[in-house]
């Protein structure tokens, strides 16, 4: 992938989310069994990440390892702060996470 091509993924998934994604960024996309679309991007040195859900009309929501919780609000229940989310989502957002975890960690 050139960085030509990168640059252009960057933008693609800015609009579509609404969100500042640039080359600083680890980003990713996941698209759902039901068309709703999820983003996710991790600046290097940032504490969080940030992610975003089609389904909650694109609302950042910051994340980090902890935050996808399983039963905490409902028994059996996935949840990222106030969203719920599915066993899917969770999966990716947790792959994303673990990715992204060397820009999170501070550099000496």
């Amino acid at each position: 992938m050139t960085e030509d091509d990168q640059l252009a993924i960057e933008q693609l998934l800015a609009r579509l989310c609404g969100g500042a994604i640039t080359g600083k960024d680890y980003a990713g996309y996941f698209l759902n069994e039901h068309g709703e679309e999820l983003v996710f991007a991790q600046r290097r040195g940032e504490k969080t990440a940030r992610f975003w859900h089609s389904d909650a009309d694109w609302q950042m929501f910051r994340v980090s390892d902890h935050s996808i919780r399983v039963g905490s609000v409902m028994d059996g229940v996935i949840t990222v702060g106030d969203l719920i989310i599915n066993r899917h989502e969770a999966t990716w957002l947790s792959s994303c996470l673990a990715a992204s975890r060397h820009l999170r960690q501070k550099h000496s």
